[in-house]
């Protein structure tokens, strides 16, 4: 759709800004918005009253502060509840960050939030007089806005955006009536993109769970629907075909425990909680072993399958290309090679069920850190087929795998699309690059 443009425009003297509307004002945010950050940290204090507290992760995440929101509890003391507490037409930001193109994200606040206090390392940005909260909500959003921001903030290990650059950042503004107009244009627009880009990020999962489902059931059952089946007498595998041997995994997988003779080499591995292989020469350490201390780490060949012990699950195992060492709590495996293919082992430990049922045997004081040991899974049953049929079941796995990832780098690229035309529309209408006036809905019953 295409939009219409001002009839008349000058230049607005800001560079970054280049040409308003004739009738729109260039100023400093201070002359339109009180700006101020909040000094309100999450400690609770017994001698201050309890608040809610909106803190980073609220703004970060979400358009909009709204009552029913789960704010973290806190105490603030009474002149901090009067300063900070949150009132519609604010706009909260973020003045930190650990990169400043990550800076300066902002959350409209709607209605009044009695109780709901803004928390430390946000800024709250209160519309003065006409002012529109919700157009100034959008200004941050464009990328104009973001653009400036990003090479304002300074800052070595974390950048951050001072008062004085946020009081004098100059901005558009159309007067009170448009302001309104285009916030309005902007939230009905927004939320039809938005509604899309739910769709397709829907799509995305759907495809995922597709792909796992057509993965899973090659493995488990085989690729033929009407072959006879047994049962494994295995709790997570169910039904298996008939002509399928059901082995513990000892029988198809070996331990490796040789340790390092602590001799450094250029190809050593750092095989960290989601198991990637990386060049020892990149990474200087194994997990958190110094160069000095590799001797404790376990050998590790190129095709063996590494897990990591400590957080067993999807992404923390591996198939190491590389010839050397890993942290010595991850359990180092060899496919036996008259039993079954690596890849196929893999796609058997990488099967969620499979894993689900691993872990309910694991120990550890946390459940996301529950420790699973080679003497437990050396004793799971796991499906075997003959070896020729494994390679079969591979050849459909990978080519069903690549449709699947085809239509989710597809799906993936209209979501980034949609998010683009977003922020454009955004910028557009917040800098007067489009007239979006007589777009807005006719009142009810106009023109009768």
């Amino acid at each position: 759709m295409s939009f219409p443009r001002y009839p008349v425009y000058r230049q607005s003297a800001v560079e970054w800004l280049g040409e308003v509307p004739q009738h729109w004002k260039v100023l400093r945010l201070k002359h339109t918005c009180e700006v101020f950050p909040s000094n309100v940290d999450k400690h609770a204090r017994d001698d201050e009253p309890p608040v809610r507290l909106c803190n980073y992760t609220d703004v970060y995440y979400n358009e909009r502060i709204t009552a029913d929101m789960p704010f973290m509890e806190a105490t603030a003391s009474e002149e901090q509840i009067v300063r900070f507490t949150l009132k519609g037409g604010d706009t909260i930001v973020t003045k930190d960050s650990e990169t400043a193109d990550d800076i300066a994200i902002a959350a409209y606040v709607p209605k009044d939030l009695p109780g709901v206090v803004c928390g430390y390392h946000l800024s709250m940005v209160r519309p003065r007089g006409e002012t529109c909260g919700a157009f100034v909500k959008r200004l941050f959003d464009s990328i104009y806005a973001k653009a400036k921001f990003e090479v304002t903030a300074n800052g070595l290990t974390r950048v951050g955006l001072g008062q004085y650059a946020l009081d004098n950042v100059e901005l558009p503004f159309p007067p009170a009536e448009e302001q309104q107009t285009i916030a309005d244009f902007l939230d009905r627009e927004t939320a039809k993109i938005d509604a899309l880009v739910e769709e397709q990020k829907r799509l995305i999962e759907l495809l995922k769970e597709k792909r796992q489902a057509v993965i899973s059931q090659a493995v488990t059952k085989g690729l033929d629907p009407n072959v006879p089946m047994k049962e494994s007498e295995v709790e997570w595998l169910g039904e298996v075909p008939a002509h399928w041997q059901v082995l513990p995994c000892r029988a198809i997988v070996s331990e490796k425990t040789a340790k390092n003779d602590g001799a450094a080499c250029s190809d050593y591995l750092s095989l960290m909680a989601n198991v990637g292989v990386i060049p020892y020469a990149e990474k200087g350490d194994v997990g958190n072993k110094a160069p000095e201390d590799l001797s404790k780490c376990k050998l590790v060949a190129a095709g063996d399958i590494v897990i990591n012990s400590m957080n067993y699950g999807i992404g923390s195992f591996g198939l190491s290309n590389l010839n050397g060492v890993c942290s010595p709590v991850y359990i180092v495996l060899r496919p036996i090679d008259e039993m079954v293919e690596t890849r196929f082992a893999l796609r058997i430990f990488a099967h969620r069920t499979f894993q689900t049922y691993a872990q309910s045997f694991g120990n550890g004081i946390l459940a996301h850190r529950a420790a699973i040991g080679w003497d437990t899974l050396k004793s799971i049953g796991v499906p075997v087929p003959p070896l020729d049929e494994q390679r079969l079941i591979l050849e459909h796995v990978d080519a069903s795998t690549a449709r699947f990832e085809a239509l989710i780098v597809e799906a993936e690229a209209g979501v980034e699309l949609l998010m683009e035309r977003r922020a454009a529309l955004i910028s557009a209408a917040v800098t007067g690059k489009i007239d979006v006036r007589g777009l807005a809905p006719q009142p009810e019953g106009a023109g009768a």
